[in-house]
């Protein structure tokens, strides 16, 4: 094949993520770019170099974002039991709400049907726990890790996954575009990284999060939760500095993964025509707030890192309010096939064009299970917790880190007052029936010893 077609095809593929023309505007299969989904497991938004972490060393990633696009307001909606990521991933790959994945059927929508339909190789690889089986049927391959537990205790998160993707990319034939979701593991817990991976951190003088507590100063609902048992109350700088750690450590040997699987793709001449998305399914507290785990509504929780690189994706941020499940249309969008009637998510695609808009979204609901209710508009943060009927207020712009809770500020009264309607009027139309004030509230307080005696 000559170099000018091939120099036609790339230039098809950068004007097409322009938005002056179709991605589709080629018959031939070749034109059309591959699509690379990297999704992680309870991996903060602020766990990137480049994206602000200097303690953290994740070199690949940095690279999708020094070249790519990045966004910063990237949310998970939320859940409906403590593990997370089960409502997470079904939400990304059903394009549905929380409150409407009880009405998924077996012929609803999927990310993979209509990849399958836009004319793509479908591959997927992941964890088996907590994951929605019944979607991953609509991949043409789809494989789990032979036992979640095994693999993250290795020493090697994310080999498995990736030694099969590589493989994968070696041995098909198929001339057909390929659309491919790995699904890691990790850095969930158990968290064991490699002894090259940890000797990038020194434990002693690791920085805590800037919004580290002791103990969270209230109960939110979910005190006692099995994440929450993961480190001792009240949480000391040592303890929270070794699950630090061992987080950060795991995020760089699984960036080290994904790095191998990005170099078959430069190898084998594909690299510059796929487009790569990296994200999460949620974030992680890791001792922020005097928490441990995603069960709850602060930023380090429902937030997730999201970056997009591949060809024609300029290079820049958005500080857009976007959900992960908006992904499904996204890339539907990205791909040019019609995107499914009846889906929640909105595509962002107009927004990697460079198109004037600044978000598709004036707000983010977030919920979890009948204990926490929180809605942002613009820079403000409203969260609710209906079991003892109190509310937060943050400025998440001047506060990104949640520590000025300013909601008894008599100032802000109003504001509390019209983000407390806007939340209601967000639960009736998800059909979320939760009241937000209990007529007989449990204790607010909480303590170190109580929190014991819960946990027994």
């Amino acid at each position: 094949m000559s170099a000018s077609i091939n120099r036609v095809r790339l230039a098809v593929l950068s004007l097409a993520l322009a938005g002056v023309v179709p991605i589709a505007a080629s018959a031939d299969d070749a034109a059309r770019p591959n699509v690379l989904f990297l999704l992680t497991d309870d991996q903060r938004a602020d766990t990137i170099h480049a994206l602000g972490n200097p303690a953290i060393q994740t070199p690949h990633l940095d690279q999708l974002a020094n070249t790519g696009f990045a966004f910063r307001n990237a949310y998970c909606m939320g859940g409906d039991r403590p593990a997370v990521c089960l409502p997470s991933r079904t939400m990304i790959l059903s394009g549905r709400s929380l409150f409407h994945l009880r009405t998924l059927k077996a012929d609803s929508p999927s990310l993979p049907k209509s990849m399958n339909a836009a004319g793509y190789q479908t591959y997927y690889h992941g964890k088996k726990s907590n994951t929605p089986h019944q979607i991953h049927k609509s991949f043409e391959q789809s494989h789990y890790l032979k036992d979640d537990e095994r693999e993250r205790t290795s020493g090697h998160p994310g080999r498995e996954i990736a030694d099969d993707a590589i493989r994968f990319l070696h041995e098909s034939n198929d001339q057909r575009p390929f659309f491919m979701l790995l699904a890691f593991g990790n850095p969930h817990d158990p968290r064991v990284p490699s002894d090259q991976a940890r000797r990038h951190y020194d434990e002693p003088t690791l920085p805590l999060p800037k919004n580290f507590l002791p103990l969270h100063p209230f109960n939110n609902g979910e005190m006692t939760i099995r994440d929450e048992t993961l480190a001792p109350w009240p949480r000391t700088p040592e303890v929270v500095r070794k699950h630090l750690t061992d987080y950060y450590a795991v995020i760089t040997q699984l960036d080290a993964e994904i790095g191998r699987v990005l170099q078959t793709l430069r190898d084998q001449g594909k690299y510059e025509k796929t487009i790569i998305v990296f994200a999460s399914d949620h974030g992680l507290a890791v001792g922020s707030h005097g928490l441990m785990g995603k069960q709850n509504l602060y930023e380090d929780g429902m937030k997730a890192p999201l970056i997009f690189a591949g060809p024609g994706v300029p290079h820049g941020q958005s500080d857009a309010l976007v959900y992960l499940h908006d992904l499904f249309p996204t890339f539907c969008d990205l791909v040019n096939t019609p995107v499914p009637p009846g889906l929640d998510g909105k595509s962002f695609a107009p927004i990697l064009r460079g198109e004037k808009q600044p978000s598709v979204r004036d707000s983010v609901f977030l919920a979890y299970r009948s204990v926490q209710r929180a809605i942002r508009v613009g820079d403000w943060k409203l969260i609710r917790y209906p079991k003892i009927n109190k509310s937060q207020l943050f400025n998440v712009k001047a506060d990104p880190n949640e520590t000025w809770d300013l909601a008894d500020n008599p100032s802000q009264a109003a504001r509390i007052k019209e983000l407390t309607a806007l939340l209601k009027a967000s639960q009736d139309a998800e059909g979320d029936p939760l009241p937000l004030t209990s007529q007989h509230p449990t204790p607010a307080s909480i303590d170190t010893q109580t929190l014991q005696r819960m946990a027994k």
